[in-house]
Parts: structure tokens; C-alpha cells; sequence
């Protein structure tokens, strides 16, 4: 059940128009990737390398990419090169992207809910509540954290029955860092995206 809720990571990352609250943000992104999803979902089943396509084409400018990787790496983002720092913004994003590029097709409009928003808009973080049906009915939260910059609101985290995306990279990447290095882990990700953008 969290696996089905957690491919819908990058469900809601299509950001509209400037100067929108969040909640029509998340609400114009459910509709955009429920059109594109219903109407190619066949061709993107077939296709990985269309379907990465059409989720970066769709998160890329929207998510605040260097955010999130900081709140990842959190420690090692401080002694980290601007190099390092730049590779692994790519690198993630990247991981991102084809991790749950298969749960992305699972995505069913009519199955998701937007909660009111409750928030203080002028603070520049909040969070974005939403309920996935599963087909059993259980109903598993799915909270949207987003921060706001100039060009509008940007998502950087995912909760999931209260279980924190970020979190879960970070403890990841902490031990394997830990263990190898940062630039281990950086060219392991980029390793892994290369092979998948040659299947």
C-alpha cells in the first residue's frame, strides 16, 4: 500500500501559473498529468525513455530541485564542493525521475482528493494535504510540503502515511556516504541514470 501511494511522488509536481495558493497548484497538476496519463498511457507503458520525458518535461521547472537535495545530503551539503553539490542535484533529480517513472502510469485522477487548504499563504513553506483511494478504500495521506520563491510554489517533499521522502533518501545516501565518500554516491546515481537512459 505505501509503495502504490509512494509512486505518486511525482504526480503533483506540475506547477501552473505564478501566484496561484497551493492548492490550486496541486489541483492544476492533478488534472494536467490526468490528461496526459489517460490519453498515452498504452504509448508511456511501452516507452520508458517518453515517459521520463514527459515527467521532466513536467517537474523540471516546477520542483525545487537544489532544495530538496540539500535537505537530503543535510550535513554533507555544507562540506560538499560546488561541484559535488551540482552533480548530485542532477544526479537525484535524476533518480528521481526513474524511480517511480512506472508508478506515475498508475495515477488515477478520480482516486485523488485535495483537502482545504488550512495554511498562512504569506509564510513561505507549507503543506498541500491530499488522500489517495486505494482500491481496497483505504485512504492513505499524501501531504505536499512546498516553499515559495519568485516564480511561484515549488514542491520539495512528499509525507506519505506520515513517512517523509526526503527522510528516507537521506538516510540512505547518509550511510552509504559514510561509508564510500559523497563522490562514490554521486557517480553510483549518475551510473544508474545513464544505464537508464540507454534501455
Amino acid at each position: 500500500m505505501r509503495f502504490f501511494a509512494l509512486t505518486l511522488i511525482l504526480s503533483l509536481f506540475s506547477i501552473p501559473a505564478l501566484a496561484q495558493s497551493p492548492n490550486d497548484v496541486v489541483a492544476g497538476a492533478l488534472n494536467l498529468l490526468g490528461q496526459e496519463i489517460k490519453t498515452r498511457r498504452a504509448e508511456l507503458k511501452n516507452d520508458k525513455q517518453s515517459l521520463y520525458s514527459v515527467i521532466d518535461d513536467i517537474l523540471l521547472p516546477r520542483f525545487d530541485r537544489k532544495f530538496a537535495a540539500q535537505l537530503v545530503l543535510a550535513r554533507h551539503w555544507r562540506s560538499a564542493s560546488d561541484e559535488q553539490k551540482s552533480r548530485f542535484i542532477e544526479a537525484f533529480y535524476a533518480t528521481l525521475v526513474h524511480r517511480y517513472a512506472d508508478g506515475v502510469l498508475q495515477f488515477n485522477l478520480d482516486k485523488m482528493k485535495i483537502l482545504s487548504f488550512r495554511g498562512d499563504e504569506p509564510e513561505k513553506r507549507t503543506v498541500v494535504k491530499t488522500t489517495v483511494l486505494l482500491d481496497d478504500g483505504t485512504k492513505v495521506p499524501v501531504h505536499y510540503a512546498m516553499v515559495k520563491r519568485p516564480q511561484g510554489w515549488l514542491m520539495y517533499d512528499v509525507k506519505i502515511e506520515g513517512i517523509s521522502y526526503i527522510r528516507n533518501f537521506r538516510a540512505e545516501f547518509n550511510s552509504e556516504i559514510n561509508a564510500t565518500g559523497l563522490d562514490a554516491v554521486i557517480q553510483r546515481l549518475e551510473a544508474e541514470a545513464a544505464a537508464d537512459a540507454e534501455e
